[in-house]
C-alpha cells in the first residue's frame, strides 16, 4: 500500500480553496515539493495626460438663462393699491359695570370698489356702530351716509359722498395658487395704513368665527392680520384685490394663520349689497340649533344628531311643510345633516323655488316631508 504525503494532500487542497476564493497571491510561500502559479498581471492603464493641452477645442459652455418677466417689487404694488386703502373709524354704544352708557371707539380698514364711493369692509367692522368715519390715504374724512351689510359672510358696503376716488383693480381668487406673493394693506391697530407680506399657504378653508357663523372658501396667509386690519384688502403681486381680510387665529404659539374672504365669493355678495340693499338667498324659515348632549337632555331627543328646530316662521315654507319646533332634521335633498352649518350651507347652495326633500325626527317616528324655498326677506 502506497504512503500518502499528508504534506503534500494538504498543499493541494489550500492551492483549490486559494484558487475558487481569488486569493491565489497569497500562496506563494508554498509548501516543499508544491509549485504555485504567479498571479496574473493586470492589463496596463493608459498614462494620465497631464500637459498643457486642449481636451476638446471647439466645447463651449451652455448658453446661460435669462430672466425675461420682470417681476413687480411688493413696494411697487403697495404704492399702487395703497390710495385706495381706506382707515374706517367706529363709535359703538356700550355700557359700563354700573349700566351706564358710553361709546366705545373702534378701528377697521376698507378699500374702494367704485370711483363714486363705495367702500367694502367686514361686517364686523361697522355691525352696532353709532358712527362710522371713513378716512382715505390723503387724510380727508367723510361720515358713512349709507351702510349695508351681509351678517353670514361677514361683508360689509359703506357709501361715502366722494368723487373721483382711486378704486383698487379686482383680481380672480380661483387664480391664485399655493406659494403666491400677497400683501395685506390696512389700518392695523388703528395706528395707520400699512402693509405686511406673506404668501398664499392654504386655499379653500372653512373657519367657524362664532357660534353658529361659518365663513367658507377662505384665504389662509402669512400675511401678518392684527386688530385692524379687518375689512382691508389683501392683493397679488399685479395690485389686485383678491380676498377681504377677515379674521386670524390668535393663539398662544400660533403664527402666520390669517384669513381673507376670496373674492370670487365676495364680489357676487358686494353687488347685491349694493343694487338691492341686502343679499337675497333661498330660505326655509327656521332657527336652528346644532344637536348636542344637552339638547339630547333637554329635549329629550330620540337622536343624538342632527339640527334641532328652535322656532319656525308663520307662513315659511318650513311652516307649509308640516315642519315644528322640536323637530331634528337629519337629512337635506338626499344628503346627510349633522350641524346647522352643514344645513345652512345646503340650503344656500340650492335656488329660490326649488323642491327640497327633508327628512326628521319627531319624538320616536322619523319622517319626511318637502318644502319648496322662497327667497329670503329682507332684513
Amino acid at each position: 500500500m502506497r504512503r500518502v504525503n499528508i504534506k503534500y494532500l494538504i498543499a493541494c487542497l489550500i492551492l483549490i480553496l486559494s484558487l475558487t476564493l481569488g486569493t491565489g497571491c497569497a500562496l506563494t510561500c508554498a509548501f516543499p515539493g508544491v509549485e504555485t502559479l504567479p498571479p496574473p498581471s493586470p492589463s496596463p492603464s493608459p498614462p494620465l495626460t497631464h500637459a498643457a493641452t486642449p481636451i476638446d477645442p471647439n466645447w463651449a459652455p451652455p448658453p446661460t438663462g435669462s430672466m425675461t418677466l420682470v417681476l413687480p417689487t411688493i413696494a411697487d404694488v403697495v404704492a399702487e393699491v395703497k390710495p385706495s386703502v381706506v382707515a374706517i373709524n367706529t363709535e359703538i354704544m356700550t355700557y359700563d359695570l354700573f349700566g351706564r352708557p358710553f361709546k366705545q371707539p373702534a378701528a377697521g380698514s376698507g378699500w374702494i370698489i367704485d370711483e363714486d364711493g363705495l367702500i367694502v369692509t367686514n361686517n364686523h367692522v361697522v355691525t352696532g356702530a353709532e358712527t362710522v368715519t371713513v378716512t382715505l390715504d390723503d387724510g380727508s374724512t367723510f361720515p358713512a351716509e349709507t351702510v349695508r351689510t351681509d351678517p353670514l359672510t361677514d361683508l360689509a358696503v359703506v357709501k361715502i359722498n366722494a368723487q373721483d376716488l382711486p378704486a383698487a383693480d379686482t383680481g380672480d381668487s380661483h387664480e391664485l395658487r399655493v406659494g403666491n406673493w400677497v400683501v395685506a394693506i390696512g389700518n392695523s391697530l388703528g395706528l395707520g395704513i400699512s402693509a405686511k407680506e406673506g404668501i398664499v399657504s392654504r386655499q379653500g378653508v372653512s373657519v367657524t368665527v362664532s357660534a353658529g357663523q361659518t365663513l367658507y372658501d377662505l384665504i389662509e396667509t402669512s400675511a401678518a392680520i392684527n386688530p385692524g386690519n379687518s375689512g382691508g384688502p389683501l392683493v397679488n403681486m399685479a395690485g389686485e384685490v383678491i380676498g377681504i381680510t377677515s379674521a386670524k387665529i390668535a393663539q398662544v404659539g400660533v403664527e402666520g394663520m390669517g384669513y381673507a374672504i376670496s373674492s370670487n365669493v365676495a364680489i357676487p355678495i358686494i353687488e347685491e349689497l349694493v343694487q338691492n340693499g341686502y343679499v337675497t338667498r333661498p330660505w326655509l324659515g327656521v332657527v336652528l340649533y346644532t344637536v348636542d348632549q344637552y339638547a339630547v337632555l333637554w329635549y329629550q331627543l330620540a337622536v343624538d344628531k342632527g339640527v334641532l328646530v328652535t322656532e319656525v316662521a308663520p307662513g315659511s315654507p318650513a311652516d307649509n311643510a308640516g315642519l315644528e319646533a322640536g323637530d331634528v332634521i337629519v337629512g337635506f335633498d338626499g344628503e346627510e345633516i349633522t350641524t346647522a352649518e352643514e344645513l345652512m350651507q345646503a340650503l344656500h347652495s340650492s335656488q329660490v323655488g326649488q323642491e327640497v326633500k327633508i327628512t326628521y325626527w319627531r319624538g320616536e317616528t322619523k319622517n319626511t316631508a318637502s318644502a319648496i324655498l322662497v327667497e329670503s326677506p329682507p332684513p
